[in-house]
């Protein structure tokens, strides 16, 4: 008994540590923004901002693993929390004697990218010693659907304390928010392994060089690395350009519209982590249900297609209350059926993963697969240009279908 209360407790302060730190990272991102105009910025400088806050990421993520492998993972998740609470303070503390600038702005943005690039593979990595393996997907499932719950609490909680208290109490709530988070992880009970390796640059190096090795070597892993690439090349576009564009031009809803179909996509995400924990934490099998999660998908996605149809919209009305019901109701199944994907393939690669190789893994997997989002967004912007929404939505399908074929060439093990 006292050995389940131990990881029980353990759980809860992991979870607590990840969700402080997801909802902070949801408030800078929705916040801060909003305060670069009413500095003055530019809406290039907000572009700039919203760059600097993936880019650090993605480049310390291959070193973020090998961190994670050689060091405590505790550690890195306690010292990130506290840094990340520190750098926020101060930056509460330039706004509140009014000595803040769009410089020190990106560089507080850079350095908080860079602490959750450091932070997020070694939490992934410790998360097997915490947890029983067939446990996992109902750990997954629960992790993101507390992510999903951040990003509907962030936007809410940031808007509340901007607009009535200003940006220095949202900073000094999120850095003291960050603080509390860094200490309860010191008392998570976790003993990181003792694995042979070379000190100095050549040591990182051949450690980084192990990592894409392993992951080459595994077919498993290494056809889900290509899987995701496709899924964020393909996925994030649809939300982050094509949905947009369709608001902007073919759609006549007010703009609150488009907020309240942003809350209902994180609502689907929400929904799809739930379920999953309830229908599949103990399926054996974790390919069912990212198998179904895919076919789910592609039905969302050719529905949507089907929105974009120019007869669909004159028959249905761009500004009826009857198109935005099924809009909505689909880009809600389409954004829960994405979470199937992701979090049994995260239930995978830990199955494959040997401890002394997880960070790296899972540091390398995130590069891969994220690196795919910005680089589609550019692609489809680009091929928005010289053809209709419609066109580019049924690309994605068959991009989708494409990636189908090779998730389900592999049976998995």
């Amino acid at each position: 008994m006292n050995k389940m209360t131990k990881s029980n407790t353990n759980l809860l302060l992991y979870l607590l540590g990840r969700f402080v730190s997801d909802v902070g990272t949801s408030i800078q991102l929705m916040i801060i923004p909003l305060y670069i105009l009413d500095m003055g910025g530019s809406t290039t400088t907000v572009g700039i901002s919203s760059f600097l806050s993936i880019l650090p990421a993605l480049i310390v993520y291959p070193f973020a693993g090998v961190l994670g492998d050689r060091l405590n993972r505790k550690a890195i998740m306690v010292v990130t929390d506290l840094i990340s609470g520190g750098v926020i303070l101060f930056a509460s503390f330039l706004t509140y004697t009014g000595n803040m600038n769009l410089i020190l702005l990106l560089t507080v943005q850079i350095i908080i990218s860079l602490l959750n690039g450091l932070f997020e593979p070694a939490t992934r990595g410790m998360l097997t010693q915490l947890v029983k393996e067939e446990e996992l997907t109902g750990i997954n499932s629960k992790i993101a659907a507390l992510k999903s719950l951040s990003y509907l609490i962030g936007p809410v909680l940031g808007s509340a304390l901007y607009v009535n208290f200003g940006i220095t109490i949202l900073f000094l709530i999120n850095g003291i928010s960050f603080l509390i988070s860094g200490m309860s992880e010191m008392f998570i009970k976790y003993s990181h392994g003792k694995y042979n390796i070379t000190s100095g640059v050549s040591g990182i190096y051949k450690d980084l060089v192990e990592g894409i090795k392993f992951i080459h070597g595994n077919k498993l892993i290494q056809k889900l690395c290509y899987f995701l690439l496709i899924t964020y090349f393909v996925i994030q576009p649809v939300f982050g350009v094509i949905l947009p564009l369709l608001f902007q031009k073919k759609l006549d809803y007010p703009r609150e519209s488009y907020g309240i179909l942003q809350t209902i996509i994180v609502a689907g995400m929400l929904m799809g982590s739930i379920s999953i924990n309830l229908l599949f934490k103990k399926e054996k099998n974790v390919m069912k249900p990212m198998k179904l999660g895919n076919s789910i998908l592609i039905i969302a996605m050719i529905f949507f297609e089907m929105l974009t149809l120019p007869g669909v919209l004159v028959s249905l009305g761009n500004s009826s209350i009857l198109y935005f019901v099924v809009l909505s109701g689909t880009l809600c199944i389409f954004s829960g059926a994405h979470t199937y994907i992701t979090i049994p393939l995260q239930t995978i690669i830990q199955k494959e993963t040997p401890d002394e190789y997880m960070a790296r893994v899972f540091s390398l997997v995130a590069m891969i697969s994220r690196g795919g989002a910005p680089f589609g967004a550019l692609v489809y912007g680009i091929f928005l240009d010289f053809t209709e929404i419609y066109v580019a939505v049924g690309v994605s399908i068959l991009l989708m279908l494409g990636a189908s074929v090779l998730l389900i060439s592999k049976k998995g093990k």
